[in-house]
């Protein structure tokens, strides 16, 4: 899949150079929300760094690594992050989906014939419980409800609940559109699909209830990809990003962008290996953050 699509890049090249220019612009395009589509997405989460509508900084947004804000209020402010401890993670790991859910850690992870999810002790250790998706499934975000745990699909198109003690899927509902963040914020579920737009569903049958766009100073940002449901508010990072943002669930609204790029130094020699876990630690108003092949879980405090 991964070559299938740098090859596919390689041939709309050849195509622009022998003169087929209209067809080779429209897929600059940054919208990726919503409708399913007939062949495999150009963004996501689970593509390789650098490649598909990103462009070759292979960043959304304005400068490289960044999330472009508009002029318009309100403003978010700009924070950082403060390493409070460092956990052990085990780099082998693609993650997608990360929460903690009392004394334990859920985690699902990405790539196809190698996803999975697994809950395993916050403190440490072997996975209590893991389980293989299917091999033509490539895993992405998960939340916990008081009875469920729900996984998504990248492009399938199917939920899976699940039982958040044996991991094993009681049923699969499908949704339109790509899979990429999932949260709960104690009432419903809050979904991402890689654009800028969340859609809110019920958290029994997955059924959605409505939509949110979100915008940073009045535009619209895209990739919105992990998501935490916390303390009234939705955390999201941007795809390519190391940067955290604090939504405003009633409007949409960025009120903070954080920077966590001093996380995890050096990063792991993949360009694949970017933030990409967000998960709330009940209690302490701090985060757990870790991403795909890192070494490390970090608790933070968010600064600012």
């Amino acid at each position: 899949m991964r070559n299938a699509l740098r090859h596919a890049g390689s041939v709309a090249v050849s195509l622009c150079l022998v003169g087929a220019v209209a067809a080779c612009s429209g897929g600059d395009s940054d919208d990726t929300a919503g409708t399913t589509s007939t062949g495999p997405s150009l963004a996501s989460s689970s593509m390789p760094a650098g490649s598909g509508s990103a462009g070759s900084s292979g960043a959304p947004g304005g400068a490289a690594g960044t999330v472009q804000v508009g002029p318009a209020d309100p403003q978010p402010t700009r924070g950082s992050v403060e390493v409070i401890r460092t956990l052990a993670h085990d780099p082998a790991l693609f993650t997608q989906g990360l929460q903690v859910v009392g004394d334990e850690i859920y985690e699902s992870t990405g790539l196809y014939g190698r996803s999975l999810v697994q809950r395993r002790p916050l403190g440490g250790g072997a996975p209590t419980v893991s389980v293989p998706m299917a091999a033509d499934e490539f895993g992405e975000g998960l939340a916990v409800t008081p009875d469920t745990l729900w996984t998504l699909t990248w492009n399938n198109g199917v939920a899976h609940n699940r039982d958040p003690r044996t991991l094993e899927i009681r049923s699969a509902v499908p949704y339109q559109g790509e899979g990429w963040g999932l949260c709960f914020d104690g009432t419903g579920l809050v979904m991402s699909n890689g654009s800028d737009e969340l859609t809110f569903r019920d958290p029994v049958t997955f059924e959605p209830t409505g939509t949110l766009s979100v915008t940073a100073g009045g535009t619209p940002v895209s990739r919105l990809n992990e998501l935490e449901c916390a303390d009234g508010s939705i955390l999201a990072n941007v795809w390519m990003t190391d940067e955290i943002l604090r939504i405003d669930p009633a409007t949409g609204a960025v009120t903070a962008i954080y920077d966590a790029s001093s996380l995890e130094q050096p990063r792991p020699a993949s360009a694949d290996g970017v933030l990409n876990g967000i998960a709330a630690l009940p209690g302490s108003g701090n985060l757990l953050l870790t991403g795909k092949m890192w070494t490390s879980l970090y608790e933070v405090r968010l600064i600012g």
